[in-house]
């Protein structure tokens, strides 16, 4: 083996007959008040969250609010200032070796070789984790048709594209068989297409996983996961499924009407017609209005504006609703502006 790579690799290493009884329950994954400073710097202040059996869990938060400093404490490569990480009830700072080899981990930055083959990364990872002989065998045809690899195995890394090194990341991070499937970023810098691919290999990976998976594309996330955590400043903002997320955004929605034979005076009596309306803004272009209204998330309006429009003898050409969606809420959870009444 080459001597730096000896040297990365060294510390994970798996104790030759080991064998792992974990118990059974709910949280697969327990973090409890992770605390990580870097100097000065406090990365990640009291996290909380859980992962379940059988569960994608979505981790979000914008950069710089903790996710890889998280994410890298649970697969075992940094320890923790104070709090720890429990898998199966097994803490992470006693028992760091063992969770390892029931965790894999795909790093934002893609740790490959670009003049090793395919089958040669996968041989060496699995050599890591002590998986040789027709234990190896076994595990190169379990990998291969999940990730998809048949058509590129004796292929140097550097000759297949961004999405199948990804598949090859990702048989690298299950090829010693894990429980839990840690994803940083794992469609970044994908073409759509790629992203699509991604996204399936990972929903199939997670129907006998616990998967965590971090992404910027918040409508991934949101495609993908059961459940989702935000974090920000280090510390855990919310957390639900996409639906509960979006439900706990408070504020008004935007409805958009374009009418045609219709008279400013007679737009803003709309308020004073209907209840909670308040007109945001109106724009003429010849003979059309565009306006804008504003009403609370809990009314739905559009009966009583179509009503009114016909009976002011308007003619609609388009009524639509702004939904509030996930980008909304992580804006909202993270500081930034979102679009509201």
């Amino acid at each position: 083996m080459r001597p730096f790579l000896w040297e990365l690799f060294s510390d994970f290493l798996i104790l030759d007959n080991y064998k792992l009884i974990f118990k059974k329950g709910d949280n697969l994954v327990r973090i409890e008040n992770l605390v990580k400073n870097y100097g000065e710097v406090n990365a990640v202040r009291s996290i909380n969250f859980t992962a379940n059996k059988g569960e994608i869990l979505g981790f979000l938060g914008a950069n710089g609010a903790g996710k890889s400093t998280t994410l890298k404490i649970v697969s075992g490569y940094l320890s923790p200032t104070s709090g720890n990480v429990y898998i199966d009830d097994l803490n992470i700072l006693d028992n760091s070796l063992e969770i390892r080899q029931q965790v894999g981990y795909l790093p934002e930055l893609n740790p490959l070789w670009g003049d090793m083959k395919v089958y040669d990364i996968l041989k060496f990872t699995g050599r890591i984790y002590d998986i040789v002989g027709r234990k190896f065998d076994q595990a190169l045809d379990r990998v291969i048709e999940q990730c998809g690899l048949n058509g590129v195995l004796h292929k140097r890394i550097s000759a297949c594209s961004k999405g199948y090194k990804q598949r090859v990341g990702l048989a690298m991070a299950i090829i010693h068989d894990p429980k839990i499937l840690i994803l940083d970023e794992p469609v970044n810098g994908l073409d759509p297409n790629q992203i699509i691919e991604i996204r399936e290999l990972i929903r199939n990976l997670g129907r006998d996983k616990t998967i965590i998976i971090s992404s910027h594309i918040l409508q991934e996330i949101q495609a993908t996961a059961d459940r989702i955590v935000v974090i920000n400043e280090g510390q855990v903002v919310a957390d639900g499924t996409g639906e509960e997320l979006m439900a706990s955004l408070k504020g008004n929605t935007l409805l958009t009407l374009v009418v045609k034979n219709a008279l400013i005076e007679t737009i803003e009596l709309l308020p004073s017609e209907i209840e909670g309306l308040q007109l945001k803004d109106i724009t003429e272009n010849e003979n059309l209005h565009t306006i804008q209204i504003n009403y609370p998330a809990d009314l739905d309006p559009r009966e009583k504006v179509f009503n009114f429009a016909i009976k002011s003898k308007w003619s609609i050409l388009e009524m639509s609703p702004y939904k509030k969606n996930l980008e909304d809420v992580f804006r909202s959870l993270t500081g930034a502006e979102v679009i509201d009444a």
